[in-house]
């Protein structure tokens, strides 16, 4: 709604003061078109709880404190309670925000929000000499100084990797089953850790994510931290295994130790049939120690694991020890299969997006023709139809431009890399699949014919 059909309403509104037509007004949003409206409201015309909430919310967004206040402490539900905290935040009064939010939470778990828990939190310990490590941030494992000057046990200790923006599912185009899986498993517990309680349920665990590559597992791991608020630390297998017998198993330990310092935390193991392959007892198998350490890490007998997010990524997970398969472990296995025609059609137009000649090409057509292609695929698609147009324009002494046709002939030079994997896994899936696990696979392909 433009402010112009914003101020006919009011107008209307101040002539005729019906509930519907303030409903639309509050709806619109707009704090300063609304204000001085709301300051000549009296309690008849907010009378409706829900309207009077929205009001103090348009109010505070429109820095009036004052009157942001005192319709909050109107009503006494947990909703009430909650625009107080915020309102109070606001105001710099830290105490009053964390008891109304305590108040809030405490009747009605489902209220609870990580970012204003920690904005109260802050406000609370707000010093000069404040722990910067209390943002979110991403790290990763080696044998470095940390970032608080001093070094973790067997010195493994995070360091940040480049300055990064939060990654999240609006980052990720398509698999969307994927993420409703982990949305209800992984996020919803951490960012509700107050309504799981009541049901004796934490956060925490592990998550493994399986499927072809180039299909977006990491990115759906960093975008799963992002979702949760959390520290995301990206251990790398280079950093980890070591020469010397024993030195491993340390450094394993040792990334174990630092996720548990500050939660919550998702630890993240990318290619990790190299710390968990399958246990071959009796032939002197180095690797079984290994495993060993990282399933005792993982059920947290010495430490407890409460808050830290297991996350790992493989293209191969019937390399992986069948233990870690075990409820508490990785009881969590999640098929990443390659982008959808939906998907796919996402994913081309980001890549795509401020290309000269982009907005011409018929998209639809191209995710049509795509059908098994990777997310990394479609990358390589689209950089080789750029480097065909650049080829044209240094021939023809032209500004060039992408199209339909250049794209065409990258499609006879680029071809889907998960059809080697899919195969793979259909034998798998046919012949290997006693207990279920992957049964997804068997969908998927089902449903593409392969």
């Amino acid at each position: 709604m433009n402010r112009d059909a914003l101020d006919a309403l009011i107008a209307t509104y101040r002539l005729h003061p019906e509930p519907a037509l303030l409903a639309l007004i509050l709806a619109a949003g707009d704090a300063a078109a609304v204000l001085p409206l709301l300051a000549t409201l009296d309690d008849q015309a907010l009378a409706d709880p829900v309207m009077r909430r929205k009001a103090g919310a348009l109010a505070l967004a429109g820095r009036d404190h004052t009157l942001a206040r005192t319709l909050a402490e109107a009503g006494r539900e947990p909703e009430d309670q909650m625009l107080l905290a915020r309102v109070a935040l606001a105001e710099g009064d830290s105490v009053i925000a964390g008891v109304a939010y305590r108040r809030a939470i405490t009747a009605n778990p489902t209220l609870e929000d990580v970012d204003l828990a920690a904005a109260i939190a802050l406000g609370a310990d707000a010093s000069p000499t404040g722990d910067p490590e209390k943002l979110t941030n991403v790290v990763s494992f080696s044998g470095r100084r940390t970032e608080r000057g001093g070094t973790a046990p067997h010195s493994l200790a995070p360091t940040p990797l480049e300055a990064a923006t939060r990654v999240t599912f609006a980052d990720v185009g398509g698999l969307e089953d994927a993420k409703n899986q982990i949305r209800r498993r992984i996020i919803t517990p951490f960012l509700k850790p107050s309504l799981f309680e009541k049901f004796r349920r934490k956060a925490g665990g592990g998550v493994m994510l399986y499927g072809p590559p180039g299909c977006g597992k990491t990115l759906l791991a960093r975008a799963t931290a992002g979702e949760c608020r959390a520290r995301f630390f990206s251990v790398h297998i280079a950093e980890i295994l070591d020469m010397y017998v024993g030195q491993s198993e340390k450094r394993l330990a040792a990334a174990f130790e630092e996720a548990r310092r500050e939660t919550p935390t998702v630890l993240f193991f990318d290619e990790i049939e190299a710390l968990a392959a399958r246990r071959r007892y009796g032939s002197n198998d180095a690797s079984a120690s290994l495993v060993s350490t990282f399933l005792s890490e993982l059920d947290g007998f010495q430490q407890n694991n409460e808050g830290v997010l297991i996350l790992a990524a493989t293209n191969v997970p019937w390399a992986v020890d069948a233990a870690f398969r075990r409820p508490g472990r990785f009881d969590r296995v999640q098929f990443v299969p390659p982008p959808d025609r939906a998907a796919r059609a996402d994913i081309l137009t980001a890549l795509l997006a401020g290309l000269p000649g982009a907005n011409a090409l018929d998209l639809a057509a191209l995710a049509d023709r795509t059908s098994g292609f990777s997310g990394a695929d479609l990358k390589n698609l689209v950089e080789t139809a750029s480097d065909l147009a650049i080829e044209t324009s240094l021939a023809e002494q032209t500004q060039g431009a992408l199209s339909d046709a250049v794209l065409a002939q990258s499609l006879k030079e680029v071809k889907p890399t998960t059809l080697e994997w899919l195969t793979t896994a259909r034998n798998y899936a046919k012949y290997s699949n006693t207990a279920g696990q992957y049964d997804d696979v068997l969908t998927f392909l089902d449903k593409h014919g392969r």
